[in-house]
């Protein structure tokens, strides 16, 4: 069992299913709507209790319901909160998530108290009991100090930072990990925007499956066919999926495979936080 530390965002997340995506001055018909806690972090840490591993979160909420909600799923869920800040009369992050029947999704945010937690709310011993840091889109200056401060550590680190990298100043932060999460459209930023010589690049393909570049060696893996009900937080199921294998010692093959297995079985259920676990895995990899 290893011990993962998650940072980012802690959110409210308001999932509608609708009949289809409306172009610009158009209506869909809302299907169902659901409302529970959400965001990288957070799902990434979820994920990562699941499948047996501890895990902590660095992240701040309001102090508003919607906080007090998040953060009581996560830590009934086993997620160590202790070092989740409550900033006094903040808002909770708000994201509303909408899913077409083919399981893609649009998400409209309302960014709240999210990026409130700063690298000096962590407490010099916060990173003594863990194995590893896993980033998520947060602050450019918060990244950078706590990679520093958990390879200072001798911790290994991750980070996705997410659909905002084209936007945000990610250049010394991606500088700093050992790992690093992207996506289709965020590679194609990233390999043009970053020196990433030094990063082991994990690069999520959706139904197409993922792969590692690591020097000049690559690892890939097709994924799985399936059905997709909802995305919504598949490549946070994958990252959990990707880090517990790795860190339990898989090699990346292993591990791709495992991550993979994790996003396609979250992609089978409405929600960001669809149940995963160890013998799931198994049995969709036929272990």
């Amino acid at each position: 069992m290893s011990r993962i530390v998650c940072a980012g965002h802690v959110n409210w997340d308001v999932l509608f299913r609708v009949d289809t995506l409306p172009e610009p001055d158009g209506e869909a018909s809302v299907e169902s709507r659901a409302a529970s806690g959400g965001g990288s972090a957070s799902n990434v840490a979820r994920g990562l209790v699941e499948l047996d591993e501890e895990a902590s979160l660095l992240g701040s909420v309001g102090d508003d319901d919607h906080g007090r909600t998040a953060r009581e799923e996560l830590a009934s869920a086993g997620v160590d909160c202790e070092h989740v800040v409550t900033v006094p009369d903040g808002e909770t992050a708000t994201k509303y998530i909408v899913v077409e029947p083919s399981g893609e999704v649009m998400v409209l945010g309302c960014a709240g108290a999210n990026e409130a937690f700063d690298a000096d709310d962590l407490p010099p011993t916060a990173l003594e009991r863990a194995d590893h840091l896993h980033l998520t889109s947060q602050r450019p200056e918060t990244a950078t100090e706590l990679a520093r401060r958990a390879q200072d550590a001798g911790l290994t680190v991750s980070f996705d930072p997410g659909r905002r990298i084209g936007e945000r100043a990610y250049s010394t932060a991606i500088s700093t990990v050992d790992y690093l999460f992207l996506n289709d459209r965020e590679a194609a930023l990233a390999l043009d925007a970053f020196e990433l010589a030094d990063q082991t690049l994990v690069l999520k393909h959706g139904p197409d499956g993922a792969e590692v570049r690591h020097d000049d060696d690559r690892t890939a893996h097709p994924g799985y066919p399936i059905d997709a009900v909802d995305t919504t937080g598949a490549g946070d199921a994958f990252a959990a999926g990707f880090l517990s294998a790795l860190t339990d010692g898989a090699d990346f093959e292993r591990a791709l495979a495992v991550a993979n297995a994790c996003g396609a079985i979250l992609s089978s259920c409405p929600g960001s936080q669809g149940s995963l676990s160890r013998e799931k895995v198994r049995s969709f990899l036929g272990d």
